[in-house]
């Protein structure tokens, strides 16, 4: 775990600094922007009595022109808004980073909201103010709590409302002339619906930004398949944009893919941002993808002891359906609402499957029932069917109870005494936009009357329309009676929503699905009873291997399917566990052990804490809902969850330097850009300190990459150093050094592009902007740096901006951050590597802000490293003055310029390769070498084709080469 010594959340600080309050919430379904400017209190009502005096203004009636400056003149700027989401298998990792600026002469509260999808968990939030870092901290929540940060969440159960969203604030006064950052992490599961996941990203900084980015990398390892980016979906925002088309692209949104990965980066300038919309509220950014399914058992995933089972089976017949319409008709419900709900059944009932049988209940305070049982779907019936709802007219009050117990006693009835042959599904489908007014309108005795009655083998499926209805009761009713929810909102088309609600379960394909695994193999399971299972959707389970040595896993899936019992069985291969990890993810996250991180182990955490957290909710046995409170409690606090039964607490960071001097500085002190976030709890262990800063003094080899970008390699036992060029593509991820199978570390570095110098023969320049490091001994941690932030997750995520000077460590890694200049990072005292970093303050346009890459010590390096520097270490190197075959003479040859004498030729891996004398400037051009260099981009010298130096994605860690591969071009 990374430490820090800091203050307590919600305090006041004195000495010179604003007093400041924070207060952190989430909300249900608002959509208002990311940041925004509130009101500060001392200007909130001219000669307000209820104002202390030396805050009472006389009131000021000035042109209109002159309040206009003055309001425009002190709203708050944003400078920067960035989104960053990396799905790993379904699971996403989201990083937000706002940043804003203090224009006004006086301080100011400025607010940041953030809506969220309401399946996910906040994992972290971090404030910057001015040249103070405040850290989140995850707690448990007592049972009575003041605590300033909250979560207010109303949403537990598994599937949450169709693009349901719950709204984190955070508040904050902000000095005059000065900045903020606002920091937020979340996690989630995708889920699949209609045979597609969707990862949505809410863009509404409501004004327009200068820097505005949203990416989106997805790694599948199975194979992505038709992945697609809506255009922007601004629904709730009704009058506040001006489409572009349905079909297209949002503007700037730029897609590579190939088969297992994807990135999607969506980057508007300030121009196309004022045509989506001037206000700023720019909508939803929508992905869509699906993946490759070769196996009927599923895709089963293992890793570091932990695995996933993704269940979605395709090509089988669709069971039969029994299913009651349950439609409120109440007086509430006149006008619009009626309306629409009347035609989505419409469309619905024209959709049933001639072996479906339907039947359809209208309540208000009576309860009217269509037929006095089932009928099948026949064009008679439907027609008959449809006539009766549009009599259908909104009077009394509102009998949710008496309506559910009536459509269970139908198909109660209906498959008790009618011949159905075939094997069937029942549901309910319940639509109400109210609270029980008439009857029994106690909800525990609704919900436990309904769960008598249904008895398991009727799945009662909800949907609440309005801000009136009781959400939670409908909640709690589809979750105990194996069905699901939605909330349509008063502005949204109920229609639409019904119609799009039915869809996801118009099509069952199997019913009472078991999955089993050997209980000796495994522990901790998630859920493995499923009454149904949806064309389109997917059944997610997860779990522990009891025994990481195990080398396959067995699996059978048991289910019902139309006229036939189904049994799926399969031996899984269990990957084994990485050389020098033999301990690592043995470790539990409820205890926070020091397991080693992964995705799965963090799907699994996520799963395990929404399934506790149901049970929680719905226990009606004190005993047993303590118990299960406190088991969530636990695992969500090593998890790193805000859940409703843990909290927020900010606490002041040791991190603390000078404060920036200039506006661009704030760059490296604002927000993430992080690729991979924290895969696994928090160890509750003490870890070391955050040492004193300190500016170390670069000592290391030649061995570097920088620049344009220019390849150094030294041999000092020939006492020779050869470069090269390489001319990459801006986007492309080079290998640069790749030990994973041996000493566990991985370099690669992306490329940025830039315009080549006028009169130049390059058409364009290369620079590295993002270094990317996976240490996979004795723990795995994973590093990226770019020039203006490193970002360090070995458990315990951490952002360290460039332009302040910083060392931490942890068990075996120490990462050293020389301010605005350098990032050392030294692996088990035997491998060491420095960053260099350059900044232009005025950029000429062939420049970037960009990394070197240097090789400080290779010592814990093996002789099989590869990539495009680590394949030189550990060899040696000769020159000859002939093009072949003669021996060298002792000593060190002369060094004719280009063009004198003989051609030289270098010999060095079984390779023979031209080469002319040079001269390199590296460390920032403070030192120059003499080289030998090898043109046409190292034909000859390297092993293999530029492309196989291309990684797949910033940590991957695969070669195109084996072990001790020699073989050239």
């Amino acid at each position: 775990m990374w430490w820090f010594s800091g203050v307590p959340w919600g305090l006041a600080f004195g000495g010179g600094e604003p007093h400041s309050f924070y207060q952190v919430s989430s909300q249900q379904g608002n959509r208002r922007s990311p940041c925004g400017p509130k009101t500060p209190r001392p200007h909130s009502a001219p000669g307000d009595s209820s104002l202390p005096p030396e805050h009472r203004q006389v009131g000021f009636r000035g042109p209109r022109q002159v309040r206009l400056l003055q309001r425009l003149k002190t709203k708050p700027l944003m400078t920067e808004f960035l989104v960053k989401s990396t799905i790993i298998s379904r699971y996403a990792f989201t990083t937000v980073s706002c940043r804003m600026l203090n224009r006004a002469s006086e301080d100011q509260e400025i607010e940041f909201q953030m809506p969220l999808p309401a399946a996910a968990f906040i994992t972290n939030f971090t404030m910057l103010i001015g040249d103070k870092v405040y850290q989140g901290e995850i707690r448990e929540r007592e049972k009575k709590t003041g605590d300033k940060v909250k979560e207010k969440r109303n949403k537990t159960s598994e599937d949450d409302g169709e693009k349901g969203t719950e709204t984190f604030r955070a508040s904050v006064v902000i000095p005059s002339k000065d900045k903020a950052a606002f920091l937020l992490s979340y996690e989630e599961l995708l889920q699949r619906r209609l045979g597609k996941y969707e990862h949505v990203i809410s863009v509404r900084p409501q004004q327009l930004v200068g820097r505005l980015t949203v990416e989106v990398n997805v790694l599948e390892r199975s194979g992505i398949t038709s992945l697609e980016v809506l255009r922007l979906q601004h629904s709730r925002q009704k009058g506040s944009v001006r489409g572009e088309g349905d079909s297209e692209l949002p503007p700037s949104t730029v897609i590579n893919q190939n088969d297992t990965f994807a990135k999607i980066i969506f980057k508007p300038s300030v121009v196309q941002q004022a045509k989506i919309a001037q206000n700023g509220i720019l909508g939803d950014f929508i992905v869509r993808y699906d993946v490759n399914r070769e196996q009927s058992i599923g895709d089963i995933q293992v890793l570091n002891g932990y695995f996933v089972h993704y269940f979605a089976p395709k090509d089988l017949p669709p069971l039969p359906k029994n299913v009651v319409f349950v439609l409120d008709s109440s007086a509430s419900m006149v006008g619009t609402k009626l309306r629409q709900t009347k035609d989505a059944l419409f469309t619905i009932l024209h959709d049933l499957r001639p072996q479906d049988h339907f039947n359809i209940i209208g309540f208000s305070n009576r309860i009217k029932v269509w037929k006095d049982h089932l009928v099948s779907v026949t064009p008679d019936n439907v027609r008959d069917g449809k006539v009766y709802i549009h009599h259908m007219s909104p009077s009394g009050g509102t009998d949710i109870n008496g309506a559910l117990q009536r459509a269970i006693r139908l198909l109660t009835d209906y498959v008790a005494h009618d011949d159905v042959g075939d094997r069937s599904v029942s549901l309910v489908i319940f639509l109400t936009d109210g609270k029980p007014t008439v009857g029994e309108t106690h909800t525990l005795r609704i919900l436990n009357n309904t769960r008598e009655a249904a008895r398991g083998q009727i799945c009662i499926f909800t949907i609440g329309i309005g801000n009136d209805v009781d959400f939670k009761l409908l909640e709690k009713l589809s979750l105990e009676n194996c069905g699901l929810t939605r909330h349509v909102l008063e502005e949204d088309d109920a229609g639409s929503q019904l119609v799009g609600f039915y869809d996801e379960i118009r099509t069952p394909l199997l019913s009472d699905i078991r999955i089993d695994y050997p209980p000796a193999a495994v522990e901790r399971v998630t859920r493995t009873l499923f009454p149904n299972y949806f064309n389109g959707s997917e059944i997610v389970i997860a779990g522990k291997l009891a025994h990481r040595t195990v080398e396959r896993l067995h699996v059978e899936v048991t289910a019902s399917n139309s006229k036939k019992f189904v049994v799926l069985k399969a031996d899984v291969p269990v990957e084994p566990p990485e050389a020098g990890n033999d301990e690592a993810g043995s470790a539990r996250p409820e205890g926070g052990g020091a397991g080693d991180p992964n995705h799965v182990q963090r799907l699994w955490s996520y799963l395990s804490t929404k399934e506790l957290l149901s049970a929680w909710l719905h226990s009606s046995d004190e005993r047993d809902k303590e118990r299960l409170r406190q088991k969530a409690q636990a695992l969500a606090v090593a998890s790193r969850f805000l859940t409703p039964v843990t909290s927020m607490h900010l606490k002041r960071s040791g991190l603390q330097t000078d404060k920036p001097e200039d506006a661009q500085s704030m760059s490296a002190a604002a927000g993430p850009e992080p690729v991979m976030q924290s895969l696994r709890g928090a160890s509750p262990q003490p870890g070391p300190a955050l040492k004193k800063p300190y500016n170390p003094r670069i000592k290391v080899s030649k061995t570097s990459v920088d620049g344009d970008p220019h390849f150094v390699v030294d041999f000092p036992l020939s006492n020779l150093t050869v470069c090269f060029n390489i001319d990459g593509q801006p986007g492309d991820i080079l290998r640069l050094v790749s030990d994973h199978a041996d000493s566990g570390v991985t370099v690669n570095g992306e490329l940025i592009g830039a315009p080549a110098p006028p009169g130049g023969h390059k058409k364009q320049r290369t620079y590295f902007r993002t270094i990317t490091i996976l240490a996979n001994k004795p723990e795995r941690s994973y590093l990226e740096i770019t020039p203006s932030r490193v970002i360090l997750d070995g458990g315990d995520r951490l952002v360290l901006p460039c332009n302040r000077s910083a060392v931490v460590g942890r068990r075996g890694l120490e990462v050293s951050v020389s301010a605005n200049a350098n990032v050392t990072v030294t692996i088990q005292g035997t491998i060491a590597f420095v960053v260099l970093i350059h900044l232009y303050k005025k950029p000429a346009p062939y420049q970037r802000d960009h990394l070197g890459f240097y090789i400080s010590s290779s010592r814990g390096l093996s002789s099989s490293c590869h990539g495009l520097l680590g394949q030189f270490l550990s060899r040696d190197a000769t020159l000859t003055q002939e093009p072949a075959g003669l021996s060298e003479g002792p000593g060190r040859p002369p060094l004719p310029r280009a063009g004198d004498g003989p051609e030289t030729v270098l010999k060095v891996r079984g390779h023979q390769v031209p080469v002319v004398r040079k001269q390199r400037r590296i460390y920032n051009g403070e030192e120059q070498v003499d080289c030998w260099f090898a043109r046409s981009n190292a034909a000859g010298l390297l092993d293999g084709e530029y492309r196989d130096y291309l990684a797949a994605h910033p940590f991957d860690s695969e070669t195109a080469f084996g072990l001790g591969a020699s073989g050239g071009l």
